[in-house]
């Protein structure tokens, strides 16, 4: 998945939102030619993410800031007084950097623990944890890279990459069959080269689809865990599966024992806790 072409206009409007027209704080008090040096400081166990967005947010902010020493990589396990790197540069460009900095490595870090807790529950089985659309507003694309990170992988994007019907399209098209025809007309229709995958209620929705064909993946949507069974039995390998809603770190296991391919997770960006990191003066 590419993600430079929406991080670059994000990092334009995190600098606009804290910095304005200057960091007003760092000018009363800083010389303009003063140089220092700052430590990324690891105050709590996870996995951390975000370093390389932490280099692009520095390169913009002053071209000239280098980062000297980089202790860890995105992905590394870290613990408590873990250092994962020291930079250096104008000290008023450290100070312009260093919420932002933080902002996105804490954010980005929590979302990769969190998936990480959730693929060492299928530690042995080959099904794979998924994102979803629930993601911070404007900060998808670090969203689902810290998913990547922590050993997870990628849903769709956006609205634009997959055709995707789900219960509402389903309802408004007129049922399962006709929403299926006209997404393969579409298709036709635009020379587009999309996945369809589908939502299904019930086990009835799953025999209608076998019937019809013509998609990708069928999505078993609110399913327990033995209706997760029967239906992937059913399916018996024509089509990918998915299972998702009401799916929880507790249950993971289980729905995965059943044999889908995929298990979408909207918890994995819509309900973690940024991980704490600190940006501190190194002085010599």
């Amino acid at each position: 998945m590419k993600y430079k072409e929406f991080t670059e206009d994000l990092i334009s409007l995190l600098i606009r939102e804290d910095i304005g027209d200057g960091d007003h704080s760092s000018l009363a008090t800083i010389p303009p030619t003063a140089q220092g040096k700052m430590k990324l400081l690891v105050k709590q166990e996870g996995i951390i993410a975000g370093i390389e967005i932490a280099k692009e947010i520095f390169k913009r902010i002053d071209s000239d800031i280098r980062l000297i020493e980089e202790l860890l990589r995105d992905g590394d396990r870290i613990k408590f007084g873990d250092i994962a790197f020291f930079v250096e540069g104008k000290i008023l460009s450290l100070l312009q950097s260093e919420r932002l900095v933080l902002n996105v490595m804490q954010h980005m870090s929590g979302i990769a623990t969190q998936t990480a807790l959730y693929v060492k529950r299928l530690e042995g089985l080959p099904t794979k944890i998924l994102d979803t659309r629930k993601t911070t507003p404007g900060m998808r694309a670090l969203d689902k890279m810290a998913v990547k990170i922590g050993g997870g992988e990628n849903h769709r994007m956006g609205l634009f990459d997959m055709i995707m019907l789900k219960d509402n399209h389903i309802d408004f098209a007129g049922g399962i069959e006709k929403a299926v025809c006209k997404a393969r007309n579409y298709l036709q229709n635009t020379g587009k080269s999309l996945k369809i995958e589908v939502e299904t209620r019930n086990i009835e929705d799953i025999k209608t689809i076998m019937r019809i064909g013509g998609i990708d993946i069928i999505m078993l949507d609110n399913f327990t865990v033995e209706k997760t069974r029967q239906a992937v039995e059913l399916i018996g390998g024509k089509y990918k599966t998915e299972s998702s809603g009401g799916i929880t770190i507790d249950n993971l296991r289980e729905y995965a024992e059943c044999g889908v391919d995929y298990i979408s997770v909207g918890a994995l960006t819509h309900q973690i806790k940024s991980l704490d990191l600190s940006l501190k003066a190194v002085k010599d």
